[in-house]
């Protein structure tokens, strides 16, 4: 996944500098500001990247991960050994 998101950076990358090379040339900053909103997207999409990989490290670490929060979300009913949602069992 990594290589595939580092693929598109670049391509964004080199996109944005012909468009910034286009603009120096043509003098023109329509041109320039496009140069910069991609570059400013490759950016972004790294930060995206990064920030969701420590995301999914935390959440995975996490003392309530998924295996926890499926016990507690589950109860005994009735002594029999069968497991309901905590919504289906009866209030005393």
């Amino acid at each position: 996944m990594l290589l595939l998101i580092l693929a598109i950076v670049i391509a964004l990358v080199a996109w944005a500098l012909r468009l910034m090379e286009q603009a120096v040339k043509g003098q023109e900053f329509s041109l320039m500001l496009a140069g910069f909103l991609v570059a400013s997207s490759a950016a972004a999409m790294m930060a995206v990247y990064f920030l969701m990989g420590n995301y999914m490290v935390y959440l995975h670490q996490s003392p309530l991960s998924a295996a926890h929060l499926d016990y507690i979300s589950t109860a005994f009913v009735d002594g029999d050994g069968t497991m309901a949602p905590l919504w289906l069992v009866e209030a005393d």
